[in-house]
């Protein structure tokens, strides 16, 4: 039978099951500094609070969350407004067949459709599936922060990825996810959901 994909906005409904992928990030990787796993609780109010400002998308797979994107301030003052970081974590079923890819493309158009114009990624180096990720998706690497994370009893580095949007013109307000026009929402999440449909982008 054929696989159904859904992209989607997240819920604060989705935190107990968006756990159970992001867990074993935190245990068993360093992709995540994170040390202790979250309460459902607590990851709940994560989502919530990022909803406020940005777009927290879920991949599901025949009913099932397989992986999720999301995008945050980089830094709190006003005139990095226009700058965010983003993650993305998938369960080990949706790695290598383009669902990152598509999740990836939609979190980023997005932001587009919000006037956010500078893209970052944070990678723990090496990492060779986000490095190309990000460089499939137009990012280049801007940086090495040497040595700047402490997990597993060693330092480790981190790469900071970033792409720009928009051009070099006036800064225009960004505009906040639920202010944004649900129908331009949907259209986006009914283009990306048909691309994983048709295969993923490899």
């Amino acid at each position: 039978m054929e696989e159904q994909f859904v992209i989607r906005r997240a819920a604060a409904e989705d935190a107990a099951a968006l756990l159970k992928i992001y867990q074993p990030y935190i245990t068993d990787t360093v992709i995540t500094f994170e040390y202790e796993v979250p309460t459902a609780e607590e990851f709940a109010v994560r989502i919530t609070d990022t909803l406020t400002q940005f777009p927290y998308l879920v991949c599901e797979r025949d009913g099932k969350p397989v992986g999720y994107a999301y995008a945050h301030h980089i830094r709190e003052r006003a005139a990095y407004d226009w700058a965010v970081e983003l993650s993305i974590y998938l369960a080990p079923a949706a790695q290598g067949c383009g669902v990152g890819t598509v999740l990836y493309r939609c979190l980023i158009d997005l932001l587009e459709k919000q006037n956010v114009r500078i893209l970052y990624g944070c990678v723990t180096l090496p990492n060779e599936k986000s490095r190309r990720l990000h460089e499939k998706l137009g990012f280049v690497l801007t940086g090495v922060w040497h040595g700047s994370g402490w997990k597993f009893e060693r330092w480790h580095d981190v790469g900071w990825f970033e792409k720009r949007m928009g051009g070099d013109g006036p800064a225009q307000p960004v505009v906040l996810f639920p202010k944004l026009e649900e129908e331009k929402i949907q259209e986006c999440l009914r283009r990306y959901t048909a691309m994983l449909k048709d295969g993923g982008l490899n």
